[in-house]
């Protein structure tokens, strides 16, 4: 039989009502004839409550225990799930990640994917099985210890789990009906996308879209692994939601395909660093040893042997950053003047695969934005993306203008 697999988020299984009509859903693709694998999160909320717990209980908390702890909310869902098609007679059975097993690296809270040995569900499949019911976001480290995946791991399951067995088609089930251009809650003129290509999905991802996890978007990308996003609040069609694929299934590629922004980020800027071989190397050791995830990075023009170094990262990681880079400087690793950071800026991007064959893109993206009063801080840009630094008080003004000058309330 072929094989689908579907994911529901926690908004998708909030309640049992949720789940019963999550599991229905289930039920029709059965019907079609397919062997099913769905993939739960927990229940809206329920992680956030799991994480306060462990917090409450332990500030300085043992990773491997916030693991076994934060991971049980999927095992709840995945029975919940589990009964519910059993009360329809769809022969289903619940799996957490060590009956599987998903095997995983060793750092808790944030492992990587080692293995899915398909063995173990395609022999229940042959016995008569017709949905396994996958607990998400958690696996098994070689120690036999709990592990999870990070925020959004889930989506990174379903993904590993379509590519591992072959699937038809990784379904995400979610609270949106799709990919937009921008985020419909700041423009109104936001369009679905029927389809979007990997690269450009995973640009967005990692620009401050929320549909899907980034890892996700990769592993997909790297397996070729078809996916499919949906709402599990609307009634479904065989054209619904956004198919993320390659782009040579796309026949008509807009130059710009969507307007990504992110609120929450910092502009950093170390003063008068001495320019010589090996500073940067100097500078980013310590931010990418201290768990900093910095984006832009921008140079001066060298004055006297010294020069100005520039970079963004997210704003609540601003704190760790300095303490960083002060004792990088303490410990005479660096030498700089002063540590200035601006953290009233947001990240503004273009993303389109249609860019590596059209010029312009960016002179009319900084023409908008000088139309509109707005001054760019800095600048990054990719293949298929342009980003920039603005401050945030602009933030939607720059969205929505973007959006119409690139005509993206229009398809190709």
């Amino acid at each position: 039989m072929p094989v689908l697999v579907m994911k529901f988020g926690g908004t998708s299984v909030a309640t049992l009502d949720r789940i019963r009509r999550a599991a229905k859903r289930v039920g029709v693709e059965v019907a079609k004839g397919y062997d099913v694998i769905v993939i739960v999160s927990a229940m809206s909320g329920e992680t956030n409550k799991l994480v306060g717990f462990v917090e409450e209980t332990s500030p300085l908390f043992d990773a491997r225990e916030y693991d076994a702890v934060v991971s049980s909310g999927e095992n709840v869902t995945a029975g919940l799930m589990a009964l519910t098609l059993q009360e329809m007679d769809v022969p289903a059975r619940s799996w957490q990640g060590w009956q599987v097993p998903l095997m995983t690296t060793s750092a808790h809270s944030s492992a990587r994917i080692v293995d899915i040995p398909t063995d173990n569900i395609n022999r229940k499949f042959g016995e008569g099985m017709k949905v396994a019911v996958v607990a998400g976001f958690q696996g098994i480290s070689s120690e036999g210890r709990i592990t999870t995946l990070g925020r959004g791991g889930s989506d990174t399951t379903a993904v590993a789990f379509a590519a591992a067995f072959d699937a038809e088609r990784c379904d995400i089930y979610t609270d949106v009906d799709g990919v937009y251009t921008t985020d419909p809650r700041i423009c109104e003129k936001a369009r679905k996308l029927d389809k979007i290509a990997f690269e450009e999905m995973l640009e967005l991802a990692s620009l401050g879209a929320k549909v899907l996890q980034t890892r996700s978007v990769e592993l997909a990308m790297r397996y070729n692994v078809k996916l499919r996003v949906l709402s599990s609040f609307e009634e479904q069609s065989d054209e619904a939601g956004t198919l993320v694929c390659d782009e040579e299934e796309i026949m008509e590629l807009n130059v710009v395909s969507g307007v990504a922004h992110s609120r929450d980020e910092a502009k950093m800027t170390l003063i008068s660093v001495a320019d010589r071989p090996g500073i940067a190397a100097a500078i980013f050791t310590p931010l990418s040893e201290s768990g900093i995830n910095v984006d832009m990075i921008v140079q001066n023009i060298s004055e006297d042997g010294r020069t100005d170094m520039t970079f963004s990262c997210p704003t609540n990681q601003v704190a760790r950053a300095e303490e960083a880079l002060k004792k990088a400087k303490d410990a005479g690793h660096i030498n700089f003047h002063d540590l200035v950071a601006d953290t009233n800026v947001c990240k503004i991007s273009v993303v389109g695969i249609g860019m590596r064959s059209h010029t312009g893109v960016a002179a009319k993206m900084f023409k908008v934005l000088s139309d509109e009063g707005i001054n760019i801080k800095v600048i990054t840009t990719s293949e298929i993306k342009i980003s920039v630094l603005i401050d945030r008080k602009y933030m939607e003004l720059a969205v929505q203008s973007l959006h119409d000058a690139f005509d993206l309330d229009k398809a190709a």
